[in-house]
């Protein structure tokens, strides 16, 4: 890792649909920039935090910091459930983009 990557901040945010989260890794860089990676493997370059935060809510994700047990329970999920994909790389960080819980046969 270089000194570079020592002054980025990453966020994760997450989208549901029924038993199915979305989730979206926001990463803001030391200038001011930000990048999203989204659930298809592509990095969203944008001018400004605020922007890409912005994108995201249009996009109906929320940040996955701010969910606490009961808006877990809404979107029906228990808060332990949740947990942002983990990888070294974003190839490995894209095959846990998508999860989906608790489904039937």
């Amino acid at each position: 890792m270089n000194a570079f990557d020592d002054r980025q901040r990453d966020e994760w945010w997450l989208a549901t649909l029924g038993r199915t989260v979305i989730w979206a890794r926001l990463r803001m860089r030391e200038a001011g920039t930000a990048e999203v990676l989204d659930s298809d493997g592509n990095t969203l370059v944008y001018d400004s935090e605020d922007t890409a935060r912005a994108m995201l809510l249009d996009a109906e994700f929320v940040a996955f910091d701010g969910i606490d047990e009961a808006d877990a329970a809404e979107r029906g999920f228990l808060p332990g459930e949740l947990v942002p994909p983990q990888g070294d790389d974003e190839a490995a960080l894209q095959a846990g983009m998508v999860q989906t819980f608790g489904g039937r046969a």
